[in-house]
Order: C-alpha cells, then structure tokens, then sequence
C-alpha cells in the first residue's frame, strides 16, 4: 500500500450515490465534489432525469438528460413532465431487462450509466477534467437481483465506462475498496473484516493487513456478499404502511365475481428503478382500469396518482426519514404527503425489525460465510468496520456485537471509504491481487 505510479481514479457506482475519488502525488486519496444546486457535495445521487422541451421555430422537440442533484431538482421542478429513475444499478445483473423507452428512445442498461457518468463527469468540473486513462470500477460481491448475471453486469458497466474515454477499467470488489480506505489509521497487524451495506447489496470481505518494512502488506482472505440491503428495507417498510392504501390486498368486480387485486403492481416498489419504469408499462391501462372496478377505488386512485405524478422521490424520503428515526428511537411515525396522498402512520422499532427479518436472516448468513472461507472464528478478527447508511440500523449493527464485541466494531467514511480506497488500489504494485479486468 506504498504511493507508485501516477494519479489513480476510484469511482464507486453505488445504488444510492456515486461518489469519486483521486490520488494525490502522496498516495493520499481526495474525494471529487460537486457544486450542486443545495449546496458543494461529494455525494452524486445515483439517479437520471429525463426531460423533453418543445422545439423552436420548427425544430424538433429537444431531449435534456440530466443525472445526479440536478435530475433531483429537475424533477421536484417540472415532476410531470420528468422522467425520475433512481437505483438502477440494481439491474444491472438482470437478465431480463433489455430496455426502457425513454420518449420514444431505447436505453439499454449500458445507455443509461453511460448518460449518468457523462453528466457526473460534466458537472465535477475541473476536478474530473484530464481524468487518467485508468480507472478502478467498485462492483459489489454479490450483484442485486433474483438470479444475477455477474458476466452481464460487468460487460455493460465496461461497455458505459468506455464511452468515457477510460482504456484500462479494472474492477474491484467495495468491501476490499472500504478496507484500504480503514487500513490508513492501523498502527499495527490487524485481521479486518469489512462489512459495507449499499442500497441494493450487503457484501463483506476479511483482509490481513501487517507492517513491514516496505509499507503496510495486506492480503485477501475470503468475501462474500448478499444481494440485499437498504432497498429491501425499504420496500418492507412501503408493503406493511404505503401499498395496503395503495389497494394492496384489495378486490375488484369482473364477470360477475370479486377478485383479488393483482400483486405484481406493488412488488415493483421493491425496487426504486422499477417504480419508475411501472408508469410506462402496458400495466398502468390495467391500473386505470383498476379504478373503475375496484371496490376501494379510492386507494387505486392514490396508486395513480403515485405513479402518474412521480411521487416516488417524496415516497423515497419519507422511508428514509422513518429509517433513520427508527435508528435513533424506539418509535417514530411515518408521515408521506404527497399531492392528494396523505399517509401517516406510527411505527416501533420492534415491528420494523419483525418486518425485515429475512433481510436480516439473508445478511447473517453472508456474514457466517464469509468466517468460513477465510477459516477464522470470532477471536481471529481484530477489528470489524461497518459501513454504508444501513449499517446505522441497530438490527444490523447487532449481528456484529453479538459475534465480535461492540469494543472492536468502528464505524465511518459512511460516503467515502469505498471510493477512496478503490484509488489507493490503483497504486497498488500488484493490481492483479486486488481487481481484476473484463474482456
């Protein structure tokens, strides 16, 4: 972990924030910030907004893109006439999506990342103006999705990244990136496992780091990684409040019959990027339909209204608000208002963690795997860094304390860590120990 070589990039594409990060002549990592319409930030929301202007003097209508703080503000703007899609990096291993229709456009999973990191790139100045022709890409363990396709996923980030101008793309994996970024403060040989909790993944990895002469050594033991995290809480938390007001579980009159209202129009709230896409499907005429035969027509009404308006940022914070509250108290209550729809509702901590125990379950067990791999039991870890929003969940945080002792839990560099340490990787000697490169 000795300073060589020239300036390095890390870019860590996150479900939630992308965030950059460059190495200075001293080996030392800096974090690219943005002036954004709020205020500078480091965080880039990992999100697009699609915009569609009427042309002038006869000129055909003209399609703004824009990404990040700026596709936020666009969208609380113009809402109606914003096409909002956040999380889509949780597609990215999928299979089965091919593409969405953007006014009448194709997108493919590559176009999409690849307008997003265009519009990253723009607006990072001139902090991300003579970017290297290298680059260390975050990727996580385990890809999000039912059944990821982990060849897929990289093809289509190596795809978008080289319209970036990028020709050497090395990926590494976040947890090993968050584990360079904790190893700067070690002061001696330590056993580290690194647990870092994204919005779409939760992926750990165990790493020896010991001092010598040349530097700080640091070698690979085992990883692993579940494709659950904070959107899943998130969406437990819309199921059990937001969706049963939304017609959930609700009936409506066909041929004479009650029937029940079909599930698959709410499971895409599992997913923030396919909240956005439901409002183009074929499914919302059926939605609408929906409203004339229900027997709550009512609550169809407010899932129209959710959709059709672009509700799912305010929906978006409003479970992030309940989450963080529910961190620091027993109780709180979950208050979304939007438009006409107005659901407020209060929650205890103990409901909210009965709600995502298969999450917790799934997290657990990633954990237990990770130990086995690398051969080791409880005592042969030193020091356990936690990571990402999620980790900030007092569930999670007591699967950690229960195994390894609260005195050896430290928690930071929530933002930072992983980009950082993905351009401390950069300069590593031995690039093929840590990353590794596709195609």
């Amino acid at each position: 972990m000795t300073a060589t070589g020239p300036m390095t990039i890390g870019i860590d594409f996150g479900t939630t924030n992308t965030v950059v990060a460059l190495s200075d002549a001293d080996g030392a990592a800096h974090l690219a910030v943005f002036e954004a319409p709020d205020g500078p930030t480091a965080t880039f929301r990992s999100a697009l907004g699609f915009q569609s202007h009427p042309g002038v003097d006869g000129q055909p209508p003209e399609r703004v893109v824009e990404a990040g703080p700026w596709a936020i503000a666009a969208y609380v703007e113009d809402p109606l006439e914003t096409r909002f899609i956040q999380s889509f990096k949780t597609f990215a291993a999928s299979a089965a999506f091919t593409e969405t229709r953007i006014d009448n456009r194709r997108y493919a999973f590559e176009d999409l990342l690849a307008a997003f990191l265009l519009r990253l790139r723009h607006h990072a100045g001139d902090a991300l103006r003579a970017m290297p022709p290298a680059v260390v890409v975050g990727r996580p363990v385990t890809f999000a999705g039912g059944n990821p396709d982990e060849a897929l996923a990289l093809a289509r980030y190596q795809a978008a990244f080289r319209r970036l101008g990028f020709t050497d793309i090395r990926y590494a994996h976040e947890p090993v990136g968050a584990a360079f970024y904790f190893a700067r403060n070690l002061t001696q040989d330590a056993t580290v496992l690194v647990a870092d909790f994204g919005g779409g993944t939760s992926d750990f990895s165990i790493v020896r780091f010991e001092r010598t002469e040349g530097g700080l050594r640091s070698t690979p033991l085992a990883r692993s990684g579940v494709g659950v995290a904070g959107d899943a809480f998130d969406y437990r938390i819309i199921d059990q409040l937001v969706s049963p007001e939304l017609g959930k579980g609700g009936l409506y009159r066909s041929v004479g019959k009650q029937l029940p209202i079909p599930q698959r129009y709410y499971s895409a709230f599992a997913r923030w990027d396919q909240l956005a896409l439901l409002r183009a499907s074929r499914d919302m005429r059926d939605i609408r339909a929906l409203a004339r035969t229900a027997l709550e027509p009512e609550k169809i009404e407010r899932l129209i209204e959710v959709l059709d308006d672009n509700h799912g940022h305010d929906l978006y914070r409003a479970v992030s608000t309940l989450k963080m509250a529910l961190s620091a108290s027993d109780t709180a209550t979950f208050a979304f208002h939007a438009g006409d729809v107005h659901i407020e509702k209060p929650v205890a901590r103990a409901d909210f963690e009965g709600w995502i125990a298969p999450e917790l379950a799934a997290i657990e067990g990633a954990v237990d795997q990770a130990m086995a791999l690398s051969g080791l039991t409880p005592d042969g870890i030193d020091r356990v860094f936690l990571t990402g929003g999620t980790s900030f969940v007092p569930a999670v945080r007591a699967i950690f304390q229960d195994r390894f002792g609260q005195d050896r839990i430290e928690t930071g560099g929530e933002f930072e860590s992983i980009a950082a340490g993905l351009a401390l990787i950069g300069r590593e000697p031995d690039l093929d120990l840590w990353s590794e490169k596709v195609g």
